[in-house]
């Protein structure tokens, strides 16, 4: 009976899912809507990107307003819920995404639309707010230089994303952050899918992606809506390696498992921050 146990575990072995390591991962948050109103007729471009590759069905942010859920992404710690914090008196010192990737030698940027300059750690400002973009109020980009200089403006010609993308540089770790209009914070679901249509298909299309990218297109938090904290939101993961079509319904997933999928992607297994440690695996939506 125990040789037979164990061969059943030997043959069972290799089917158990796992996250293949991928060349870099590219993450684009949305704002403030439910799974329903995105898979209306609003997102044409996103749903059809879902339906290609694969969705979470059952996901759902962790709080609410939107900085405890950037801060899960970032920490895998709700840290605050106060939007109105400024990165210059306001300091976060616990274990993140930047300081893993720098321990094991991985690349990162983020990509911020209407940042006002590169490196810059100003509070609200036209279009772009902070509370969008966790990795200015941590301790390893605020007091480095260098980590500075790795936060950028989205269309800046000289480091940004459609930059980086032509001339094959993009870091392994990306986080894209869309202004307040195009995140469709402040502006239409429409327009949210349109500037995904125009500034993240270029990167679909190239071969970084279709080669061995990963692509994570998500909300922050449902609205209207307060499901596990911060209501159902919709996810979807694209790549090569991903099972085409795939419909996740595990109940139930949330930004602590995103965090982890996207430092396991890059062949990191340990160390991850906050409750990225134990959170639910994401391994099943790969082939």
């Amino acid at each position: 009976m125990k040789k037979l146990f164990l061969f059943c575990l030997f043959i069972l072995a290799p089917l158990q899912a796992q996250v293949p390591t991928h060349s870099h991962v590219v993450i684009v948050l949305e704002e403030n809507h439910t799974y329903s109103q995105v898979t209306s007729t609003s997102m044409p471009y996103l749903t059809a990107l879902g339906r290609k590759y694969a969705i979470a069905t059952q996901y759902y942010a962790n709080t609410h307003p939107s900085i405890g859920n950037y801060f899960m992404l970032a920490t895998g710690q709700i840290i605050t819920n106060t939007d109105s914090v400024c990165p210059s008196s306001f300091h976060v010192s616990v274990n993140n995404v930047v300081r893993v990737l720098l321990l094991n030698a991985k690349t990162w940027k983020v990509y911020a639309e209407s940042l006002p300059a590169v490196g810059s750690l100003a509070c609200n400002t036209g279009l772009y707010a902070p509370r969008h973009n966790p990795f200015v109020y941590l301790t390893d980009v605020q007091n480095s230089t260098v980590q500075r200089m790795n936060v950028v403006p989205f269309a800046d010609p000289y480091v940004g994303f459609a930059h980086d993308l032509a001339n094959n540089m993009l870091p392994k770790y990306a986080f894209v952050v869309p202004n307040l209009c195009d995140d469709a914070h402040n502006c239409s679901l429409s327009t949210a899918d349109n500037w995904l249509k125009t500034h993240i298909n270029p990167y679909v299309v190239n071969s970084a992606f279709t080669t061995n990218g990963l692509l994570i297109v998500t909300f922050d938090e449902g609205t209207g809506d307060s499901t596990h904290g911060g209501g159902d939101v919709y996810w979807t993961l694209a790549g090569p390696h991903v099972k085409p079509g795939y419909k996740s319904v595990f109940n139930y997933y949330q930004h602590q498992s995103t965090l982890q999928l996207t430092l396991e992607a890059l062949g990191i297994t340990g160390g991850y921050p906050g409750k990225a440690g134990t959170a639910p695996s994401m391994a099943a939506f790969f082939k």
